[in-house]
């Protein structure tokens, strides 16, 4: 089937043979007057210019305009991400509550004693980044080990990460310390800023590193210390795990942690965070 043009359109596309192919189109038989062909192709070059010109106008209108801001991103892993937050100050790492995500709700490898939703939820709202995500082991129960300091150590011997001990004294108040590296027997103090202590009576309250002084742990086969400084220590219990004592200390500026300075241990738990 054809094509109808009509003689406007004809002319356009002789004229553009012409321009390109003249060697076959003005061999044509018609006789066109040398004037008449200079016009048109007169006409026809300036169309010619006028396009291209226009065309390269409109591409250097788009090379030139002001590109739009490109957003940059970044692809990190959560375990990266977790180190780069642990950088921040013990100060900047006292979060609220509202920035709990389920995400970081800990998995327990056995069940707690001591220890219900809601205690977990408050102190892992404010454990350390880098403790975040990573399953809690039991590393002591003196439900399950029975009462002694020298088992409490003994089991934490090859331990390498950070530690929550978790009391409840015969008084059903629950309290303890978060602790930056694992208990041992050892002549010197020990531990980090990232050291602080809690308690639950019946709200919940954390006392974090004053700055004041390093008397973050120290213990030995008689009994185990947490803070001091002030004539007290912050949580002290005795060889058996049976008696135990908490005062105000400069090295957290806290409150003593049960409702009596002197309290009997019902149970006592040890957990590691750990990878």
């Amino acid at each position: 089937m054809g094509v109808a043009y009509s003689v406007g359109e004809v002319d356009h596309l002789y004229t553009f043979f012409v321009q390109w192919s003249p060697d076959i189109y003005n061999t044509s038989k018609k006789k066109r007057c040398k004037s008449c062909n200079n016009v048109k192709k007169k006409r026809h070059n300036a169309y010619l210019v006028d396009t291209e010109v226009n065309g390269i106008n409109k591409a250097f209108r788009k090379t030139v305009s002001k590109p739009k801001a490109a957003k940059k991103w970044e692809i990190i892993t959560v375990k990266d991400s977790k180190r780069r937050l642990s950088l921040c100050s013990s100060v900047e790492s006292e979060v609220d509550d509202s920035e709990y995500q389920e995400d970081d709700f800990p998995v327990l490898s056995h069940e707690s004693q001591l220890l219900d939703e809601y205690h977990l939820q408050k102190l892992v709202a404010h454990l350390p980044p880098r403790t975040r995500g990573y399953p809690w082991q039991l590393a002591y129960s003196t439900v399950i080990h029975g009462s002694s300091l020298k088992t409490l150590y003994r089991n934490m011997a090859n331990l390498d990460s950070p530690v929550l001990l978790v009391i409840k004294d015969m008084h059903k108040k629950v309290f303890g310390a978060f602790c930056s590296d694992p208990f041992r027997v050892s002549k010197y103090c020990y531990g980090t800023g990232e050291t602080f202590l809690f308690s639950f009576n019946p709200d919940f309250q954390l006392y974090r590193w004053s700055g004041e002084n390093s008397y973050f742990v120290s213990g030995n086969s008689e009994s185990l210390q947490i803070g001091g400084g002030g004539g007290g220590f912050a949580l002290w219990l005795d060889a058996d795990l049976y008696h135990g004592a908490s005062f105000s200390c400069p090295t957290f500026h806290n409150a003593p942690l049960s409702t009596h300075e002197d309290f009997i241990v019902q149970d006592v738990e040890v957990w590691t965070v750990q990878n």
